[in-house]
């Protein structure tokens, strides 16, 4: 544990604990329209995560195993022990490690454009990125900037490494979401549906970023989703 190390987050609503999760590059703003529409029902808690927004970079590794490890030790921290727990892109990818390491912890997930490897986003996608890391890791023996860029693109390059199988078992109740025009692979969301138990899956009209275009949808399909059963 880091010594005053601790996560941004800003929280609106009572009830239920919703947790979301922002993409690479992102902060918790992203979620604003959907923190405005689900604090009627739930305790909506959009987390900063390390090195993004207003969370501080701190000293632990900068991985998505390590952001996952960030959550469960905020979580404790706010003696949070059942979540409902919403990620887009590395979000949804911190999610999944965090709700495969942590199933107590979760009472419901919901996967927004994430994949389980690098492979899973479109060539036409991960070639730039690929060429930006290379460029950033060159230059970041003599530029700081670079040295965040780096890290950032490099969560892209090298990660996740989820494998279908490591969700044998896996029993949390799961929405799987994308968009028509989404950087990951149409092939690759559904491959990732299928390896989770019972879980679910929802496409819709629109690119890698369906929270932000639609959001009245987007919004109806997680409100529905997570009231399901209560």
């Amino acid at each position: 544990m880091e010594k005053n190390f601790k996560l941004f987050y800003t929280e609106e609503g009572r009830g239920t604990p919703l947790v979301l999760l922002h993409g690479n590059g992102e902060d918790s703003s992203y979620f604003s329209a959907q923190m405005e529409y689900l604090k009627n029902d739930y305790r909506v808690i959009a987390v900063d995560t390390r090195g993004h927004g207003r969370s501080p970079r701190g000293t632990a590794p900068f991985t998505l195993r390590q952001f996952a490890e960030d959550l469960k030790e905020l979580l404790d921290q706010m003696e949070l022990r059942r979540i409902l727990l919403l990620g887009f892109s590395d979000g949804a990818n911190i999610a999944m490690l965090f709700a495969l390491s942590h199933p107590e912890y979760v009472e419901k997930l919901i996967l927004d454009g994430g994949n389980t490897r690098p492979s899973g986003v479109k060539l036409r996608y991960q070639i730039p990125i690929v060429l930006g890391w290379c460029a950033a890791l060159a230059a970041a023996r003599f530029d700081q900037k670079a040295v965040k860029k780096k890290e950032l693109l490099g969560l892209m390059v090298k990660e996740p490494h989820i494998r279908p199988e490591d969700f044998a078992g896996f029993s949390v109740p799961t929405l799987v979401m994308a968009g028509t025009k989404d950087m990951i692979r149409d092939s690759h969301t559904r491959k990732l549906q299928r390896s989770i138990p019972g879980s679910r899956l929802c496409v819709m009209d629109g690119t890698h970023f369906i929270a932000a275009e639609r959001p009245e949808e987007f919004n109806r399909h997680v409100h529905e989703f997570l009231e399901e059963g209560s």
